[in-house]
Formats: structure tokens, sequence, C-alpha cells
């Protein structure tokens, strides 16, 4: 039967994985570095619900399904990977303008706007599905009950959630934010080359057949 001891490993894995240095975290510390405190906690909400629907997708046996379908696997992997080179163009276009025209966007909510940025970014990320699929399938009991199965997502979203803000928190303080206002041009295309960097890897993980 599942136990607290379950739980307990599987989030351990799970802040893990999470904790690992990737686009997830470059893209909620430069939003709460450049915006403000309130537009990182809702980047770190959208970084948790893309973790809950992967959670929901890995329970599902979506990963069995890329498996058995190689072009699927391959088209979620160009697609995500030409969206994050999508995103480090647009931060290297973007990165001499001064930091309150950088951000204008007629029309729309900048907290909205952070929140959607991050849960693209997160979604955009295949990998991670595999990753919960291997956390699940490793640490899980041999029978688990429906309301332990139930749970699971919402586990993965308070732990992305929390550890995302968390960085969103640390991010947005004020040392952090005077060393970003100094060196926006720099940090915004140093961000702009790891994430296109990000995206040519994952494409290029994608095993064409």
């Amino acid at each position: 039967m599942a136990s607290a001891a379950n739980y307990f490993s599987i989030w351990s894995a799970l802040l893990a994985a999470a904790i690992s240095p990737g686009p997830s975290f470059l893209t909620v510390s430069r939003i709460a570095v450049a915006r403000s405190r309130l537009d990182g906690l809702a980047a770190a909400a959208g970084m948790g619900l893309g973790g809950l629907l992967f959670a929901m997708l890995a329970l599902a046996g979506l990963t069995s399904l890329l498996t058995q379908f190689r072009w699927l696997d391959v088209a979620l992997k160009v697609l995500g990977g030409g969206y994050l080179i999508y995103i480090g163009v647009q931060s290297w276009r973007h990165a001499s303008l001064p930091l309150t025209m950088a951000l204008q966007l007629p029309g729309e909510s900048c907290v909205w706007r952070s929140f959607r940025s991050a849960f693209l970014v997160q979604v955009s990320n295949p990998k991670t599905i595999v990753v919960y699929a291997s956390i699940f399938a490793s640490l899980l009991p041999a029978t688990v009950p429906l309301s332990f199965v139930a749970t699971l997502p919402l586990g993965v979203f308070i732990v992305e959630t929390g550890w995302y803000s968390v960085v969103a928190l640390g991010f947005s303080s004020e040392r952090p934010r005077s060393i970003y206002a100094l060196g926006k041009t720099l940090i915004d295309r140093s961000v702009g080359v790891l994430m296109a960097g990000l995206g040519v890897r994952l494409i290029g993980l994608a095993h064409f057949r």
C-alpha cells in the first residue's frame, strides 16, 4: 500500500528535478528580476500548472504513446526546441531596450503575460514528462490506491510552484534587481544564448527515423 514514505520519496525526487538548472529557472528568475515580485510569483504558478499537466499526462501513459509513435516524440521536441529558440532570439533582440520600454505591451496584463510565458516554457520541454514518468515508475508502490494517484499531480503543482516561488522571491529582491538594471543588455543576451542553446539541444535529442 502507498504510505507517507512513498509520498516523501516522490516529492523529494520531484524537487530535485525542479531545482536542476534549465529553461524554467532562467525564465522565472529573469521575469522576477526584470518585472516585479508579483510577476515572478505568477511565473511560478505557470510553472506549477505546466508541471501538473505533465504529471497527469505521465500518469495517463503518454510516455508509452511517445515510445510507440516516434514521430510524435520528434514533433514535440522540435516544436518545444523551436519555442525555446524563439524565446532566446526575442531576449537577444530586446536586450538593448530600456527596461520600461521592454516591458510595455498595450492591452495585456503584465502579470498574465508572465504566467503565460512561464507555462509555455514549462510545457515546451517534453523531457519533463519523461522525468515524471520515470520517478513515478520507480517510486510508486506496486498497489496504488486511486486517491494516491489523484493527489500526485497536486503534489507536483505544490513542489514546482513552491520552488519557483522561492526563486521569484530571491530574484525580485533589491540587490538582484539593481545588478540587473546595471547589466541588462549583457544579462538578457546571455539568457537569450542559453535559452536558444537549450532549444537546439532539445531538437538535437529528436531522433529522425
